[in-house]
């Protein structure tokens, strides 16, 4: 084997936490290539991608595999000093956890940059306050699924909401040129108009939720969703909805306007419901939820952007397509952001429990009490036993995208993205559709899954939503402006259409975390002001899926 030296002017790895027995490689490392390390040498087995990692020491089958201070998994082999971490030598591995009265103590951020800081935004009667002014479309059940999406070509083009027509000037192109014999690979995608400018200067968006539930399944589906549609209605970056229903459907009216009032007595929204089988005709009905809407827009225009502290915004965090980096990169910098906007009096909200798998104990001994580290241990045990009753597990998290890139276990995925959730004290524990009411760091119960997650956090009230990716995620929410952040530079680049942060310079070492994390929240104050448009609400990906609460990760 040729011996490659480095020089440690630059070191190409990463030792995350002094206990770790693995590194992660910052760049590829050819087989051959060695090193010093702690006054020993080491020699990699075979070559090593960026991201991935390998080991310091010999391994026996057994052995514990630490990685970020913690049990990340056991090796299935004896696995040799330099050698790579794969799926055939390391299977998943987490340790036990329990309450055990921690008295955690939080090293508060420096928040100097930010006291007295405001955002512009839309103050609502029972004192919360909007990102943004939304109007919202909610079907009871999926029969409506139709005429929403007639409303929305009526509406939305008209009113200056339509995405732009580029696509279709496209088609148009490849007809013609099909027509007169002309090679398609010739046409390019040529820009064209995106519409009129907005009508209602002051309403943002009209949102459509379409699903596929309300009715045909069980009684429990329909109750959440029933919960879910009401923490939409409810949420602070709508101003109005419109709301309809077939007449015969699981979810009836009564019971989505009662959970409404629940979570909120003091709901004064214009709110219009419209029921199909009550109705003349489908013309009919479209054409009133059409004019009563319009008039419905024209009163919520007249909202204002107003500024109002810090401390209003609630942002939930969350990571999908991650890769070997996302725990050393954009999570530790979000979660950063995130504590300075807990010690501002600001709300975090970090969900998908499948991805907290391996960091159960060390979020445990941050609860604030015994109430609600038993809630959140009660949550991930019996969400997990219902995974394993049908074969699956946390364990299995993992998607091939994130074991390609390096995330070989679940507890090392888990332990990285729980980094978003910055290091302040869990102040509570929510299930899913449960608002957040209190101020600093809020568990939501969601699953993994990307929109099924970013869906679960915008219903506990989160008014903007950082992403964080490694692979490329092209996912958004309906009411809550998703902001793109990227582990890399490369996926910066090559992914610009749908990145709004790279936050690359961390693994270059031309930023902190720190530096980083203060970028982000700047970002955040701008789009929570409507100075900035995240990507992904410029390119409507407005995702929508209710969690049926059956096993989902």
């Amino acid at each position: 084997m040729n011996i490659i030296m480095i020089e440690d002017t630059a070191i190409p790895y990463l030792k995350i936490h002094p206990v770790d027995n693995v590194l992660v490689a910052l760049q590829d490392l050819p087989a051959g290539t060695s090193f010093s390390l702690e006054n020993e040498q080491l020699t990699l087995q075979q070559k090593v991608p960026a991201k991935h990692k390998f080991f310091i020491n010999d391994m026996n089958e057994g052995d514990n595999v630490i990685m970020y201070g913690t049990l990340v998994g056991k090796a299935r082999s004896n696995i040799s000093k330099g050698g790579l971490m794969t799926t055939a030598n390391t299977e998943h591995a987490a340790g036990s956890y329990a309450y055990r009265g921690f008295n955690y103590q939080w090293e508060r951020p420096d928040i100097s940059k930010f006291v007295n800081r405001t955002f512009n935004g839309y103050k609502r009667n029972d004192g919360r306050v909007g990102t943004a002014n939304y109007w919202l479309f909610i079907p009871m059940v999926f029969c409506e699924n139709r005429n929403m999406d007639v409303i929305r070509e009526a509406l939305q083009k008209e009113l200056g909401y339509a995405l732009s027509d580029k696509y279709k000037g496209f088609t148009r192109q490849l007809i013609d040129a099909y027509e007169n014999g002309k090679d398609l690979f010739d046409i390019d995608l040529s820009s064209s108009s995106t519409g009129r400018d907005r009508f209602f200067k002051n309403v943002d968006g009209i949102k459509f939720l379409n699903h596929t539930g309300g009715c045909g399944g069980t009684r429990q589906d329909a109750a959440t969703l029933g919960l879910l549609l009401a923490a939409y209605a409810d949420h602070p970056n709508v101003g109005g909805v419109t709301v309809l229903s077939l007449g015969c459907q699981n979810l009836q009216v009564p019971h989505f306007l009662n959970d409404v009032r629940k979570r909120n007595p003091s709901f004064d929204k214009p709110m219009y419901i419209f029921e199909q089988q009550n109705s003349q005709s489908e013309e009919q009905l479209i054409c009133d939820a059409i004019r009563k809407t319009f008039l419905g827009l024209a009163q919520i225009n007249k909202n204002e952007r107003e500024p109002a502290p810090l401390s209003a915004l609630t942002i939930g965090v969350k990571c999908g397509g991650s890769d070997g980096f996302s725990g050393i990169s954009a999570n530790p910098a979000v979660g950063h952001a995130s504590d300075i906007l807990v010690a501002l009096g600001g709300k975090v909200l970090l969900a998908e429990f499948p991805e907290l798998c391996g960091a159960e104990q060390s979020l445990i001994d941050r609860c604030v009490n015994g109430d609600v580290a038993e809630k959140f241990i009660n949550l991930m045990e019996s969400y997990n036993d219902l995974a394993k009753k049908v074969g699956s597990g946390f364990h299995m998290n993992p998607s091939p995208g994130n074991i390609k890139d390096g995330l070989i276990t679940d507890a090392i995925k888990s332990t990285g993205a729980a980094r978003k959730g910055g290091t302040s004290p869990v102040v509570d524990v929510l299930d899913y559709t449960e608002p957040a009411v209190k101020a600093g760091l809020n568990l939501v119960c969601t699953p993994g899954n990307d929109v099924e997650a970013t869906t679960g956090k915008a219903a506990s009230g989160a008014t903007l939503i950082l992403f964080t990716t490694g692979l490329g995620t092209p996912t958004g929410n309906p009411v809550a402006p998703t902001i793109k952040i990227a582990t890399n530079s490369k996926l910066a680049m090559k992914m610009s259409d749908i990145i709004d942060i790279d936050t690359g310079d961390i693994i270059s070492g031309q930023k902190t975390i720190r530096q980083m994390g203060e970028e982000i929240l700047e970002y955040c104050i701008k789009a929570a002001s409507g100075e900035v448009i995240p990507k992904a609400v410029l390119l409507g990906q407005d995702d929508f899926i209710p969690w049926k609460r059956g096993v989902s990760l």
